[in-house]
């Protein structure tokens, strides 16, 4: 088994994102990560690999088309249309 451990600044790098996202995430207990010593926080390879995907985007799919419509004129002019 091949681990690697990241302290936030090198994590936040692999991800290309902020370090203080990073840690804010993983203070609220939103994102995986191990704590040693006293407070400190560290992510291991395992641990960015499932941040990623906590945060991947999937398409629907083809779908019905739809109109977004945005304010109450719009919407009005659906109905009658």
């Amino acid at each position: 088994m091949k681990l690697e451990f990241f302290e936030p600044g090198e994590a936040a790098s692999v991800l290309k994102c902020s370090e203080a996202w990073l840690r804010e995430g993983a203070a609220k207990g939103d994102f995986p990560h191990s704590v040693w010593g006293k407070g400190k926080i560290v992510f291991t390879s395992v641990h960015l690999k499932e941040i990623a995907q906590l945060r991947e985007v999937r398409s629907a799919g083809p779908g019905p088309t739809s109109v977004r419509m945005i304010g109450t004129r719009a919407q009005a002019r659906q109905q009658y249309s």
